[in-house]
């Protein structure tokens, strides 16, 4: 059965800095109407940066609104016509200072596909070589390299709760066994 919801109306309510909200008018496959609201966003990269002792590069930095410190993969959003790949070996170099010699596009992940256009790129990097960070002027975080195995033990344990880290380390760690 085909349920897509045709748009009839939209209707901007906000314009930020980083996301656009909508209220868009739609009609369902059965004839009524609905509101959805829409978080419009330009979407990211995430990356697991994995050295040859297979720990991976992660940031610890706060987050406003859970109140509290993640523990995260580096990542980081994308410009305006900003591609992917260019802006992941960005934010790796940004906020670790690495580089790597070679990457795998590991897809994407829509982060919260009921309310928001946002969409994550995950890649694996590896041949890393050490240069200085440099973070944003307002960006505060702590680099920790941390082995593979370990954090897939976070994942499933419930320690790690970042979407694009849980997606991520667990591609990685299916990825790097093969499969």
């Amino acid at each position: 059965m085909d349920y897509t919801e045709r748009p009839l109306r939209r209707v901007s309510t906000y314009q930020g800095v980083v996301v656009d909200l909508t209220e868009d008018i739609v009609q369902l496959t059965n004839g009524a109407t609905t509101v959805r609201e829409v978080v419009h966003h330009p979407g990211g990269v995430c990356v697991a940066a994995v050295d040859s002792g297979g720990n991976v590069a992660m940031v610890r930095q706060y987050r406003y609104p859970f109140s509290k410190h993640l523990l995260e993969l580096p990542a980081g959003k994308l410009e305006k016509d900003e591609d992917p790949f260019d802006a992941v070996k960005r934010e790796l170099s940004e906020e670790t200072g690495l580089e790597a010699d070679s990457w795998t596009d590991l897809g994407f992940l829509y982060v919260s596909p009921g309310i928001s256009t946002e969409k994550i790129y995950i890649y694996l990097a590896t041949g890393l070589r050490q240069g200085s960070a440099h973070p944003d002027p307002n960006e505060f975080l702590d680099v920790e390299r941390i082995p593979l195995s370990e954090l897939v033990k976070m994942v499933l344990d419930g320690t790690l709760h970042d979407a694009k880290t849980v997606a991520g380390v667990l591609k990685t760690a299916a990825v790097l066994a093969g499969n």
